[in-house]
């Protein structure tokens, strides 16, 4: 795990307690919110960088940066061949 540089050790003590204390289907909520947020400022991320490209273009290039090259280029080959 990352530790974060802009809390102090105490206080991380205390975060993590406090997520030990969470059930599994709310870490599991969590985890997929933080997720989605993720995935959304990076979409504005890339929509800021390039506000010229067509929505395919953008969802194409968050999957690179997902995948990588390599992965991304293998699923956009499969998708157009269907």
């Amino acid at each position: 795990m990352t530790l974060m540089r802009d809390t102090t050790a105490a206080a991380r003590r205390v975060q993590v307690e406090a997520f030990r204390q969470l059930d599994g289907p709310t870490r599991l909520l969590m985890a997929c919110q933080m997720s989605d947020d993720s995935r959304a400022v990076t979409l504005s991320g890339i929509r800021h960088r390039h506000p010229d490209w067509s929505e395919i273009a953008v969802q194409e290039e968050l999957l690179r940066l997902m995948l990588g090259r390599e992965l991304a280029a293998v699923v956009f080959t499969r998708r157009r061949h269907r």
